[in-house]
């Protein structure tokens, strides 16, 4: 006697791909309504402070995400990030100042730099679990910033003043108007984004989850973690280290402390963690939370202020610890005791 219900599992396959390829197309609908949203949103906001605040927010969302794709995905955190910004704002600024290169080829020397420094510097410190790499991150890190502040040829720590030209896209120069640094900044969460979009559901983004959740579990189902742990370094810091060429062109002065500090590491991470590790949006969240706050804070405390904002991070992370650990975006998505029990008839 044959069964009737077999052509059933390749109509359930099919099912489950479309739905699967709708939900992607949603994301992709979602998140082109944002963008659009974000990058009109300057023409409404004619104050230059207000300008100021929202290119912060995006480039920081943007470099946020760079560290979510080892910190959040791969689940690697790395307290040590600010080394790869540093690279960045220093391989473009002097490729422009000294030898007129344009920062658009700065920015893509000093990614590539921080991509294959992050790769020599995986090799021994992927070696280690848990918070030892996370204390060799920032031992690392500080070593680059002493290391700066002693070399001549970048300025050490009297920094390099980039010079004054008019405005163009080509050299990322813009006095008199702040539009456009705010559609570099978006442009350049965007890119961070969609690759995190497009990596998500690969088979790297499964093999960084496993990883996360389970290194030695992963490894004994075939996952190449060693492997998974340098490629998202890799990115990682590719990504960083091109907002630290735009920082650089944004403000037109770097020295050691003003991009490699041991706080830009922390602004990396602290968005990430504040909306949700391992998340699309979290990221871009957070940023919008804590960056205007911190803002807004120095604006109206002044020197008086120093260390408030500071306070304000150790305030939310703790209250968001507590309350949500996943992450502020966690509370727009069922728990898993909702779920499973959506999923019981």
């Amino acid at each position: 006697m044959t069964s009737t219900t077999l052509p059933a599992a390749p109509a359930a396959a099919a099912a489950a791909d479309s739905g699967f390829a709708a939900r992607r197309r949603r994301k992709l609908l979602i998140a082109a309504a944002v963008f659009a949203a974000i990058a009109a949103l300057p023409y409404g906001l004619r104050d230059v402070y207000l300008q100021n605040v929202l290119i912060l927010t995006l480039m920081y969302a943007a470099l946020s995400q760079s560290w979510n794709i080892l910190g959040g995905y791969c689940g690697q955190v790395s307290l040590g990030h600010a080394l790869y910004f540093g690279i960045g704002a220093y391989a473009t600024t002097v490729l422009f100042v000294s030898y007129g290169v344009l920062p658009w080829f700065g920015m893509l020397a000093g990614g590539l730099a921080s991509s294959l420094l992050a790769l020599a510097l995986g090799y021994p410190c992927f070696r280690l679990a848990g918070h030892y790499f996370s204390i060799a991150t920032i031992v690392i890190a500080e070593i680059g910033l002493l290391l700066v502040h002693n070399w001549d040829f970048v300025g050490g720590a009297m920094g390099i003043q980039w010079p004054f030209n008019p405005d163009s896209w080509w050299t990322l120069q813009f006095a008199r108007d702040k539009v456009p640094y705010v559609h570099f900044a978006l442009g350049l969460f965007a890119v961070v984004w969609l690759v995190t979009y497009l990596i998500e559901d690969s088979r790297w983004g499964y093999w960084w989850r496993a990883v996360k959740d389970d290194a030695q579990g992963a490894e004994s189902l075939g996952v190449e973690v060693f492997r998974s742990k340098m490629a998202a370094a890799a990115v990682s810091a590719f990504f960083t280290a091109i907002g630290g060429g735009f920082y650089a062109a944004y403000v037109s002065y770097i020295d050691p402390e003003s991009v490699m500090s041991f706080r830009f590491s922390l602004l990396f991470a602290l968005p990430a963690v504040l909306g949700g590790i391992g998340t699309l949006w979290g990221a871009l969240v957070g940023a919008a939370i804590l960056i205007p706050l911190t803002e807004i804070s120095r604006s109206y405390l002044g020197g008086s202020g120093n260390g408030f904002d500071l306070m304000l991070y150790g305030a939310l992370v703790m209250v968001v610890a507590l309350a949500r650990p996943e992450g502020l975006l966690s509370l727009f998505r069922p728990t898993r005791r909702a779920r499973n029990e959506e999923a019981t008839p």
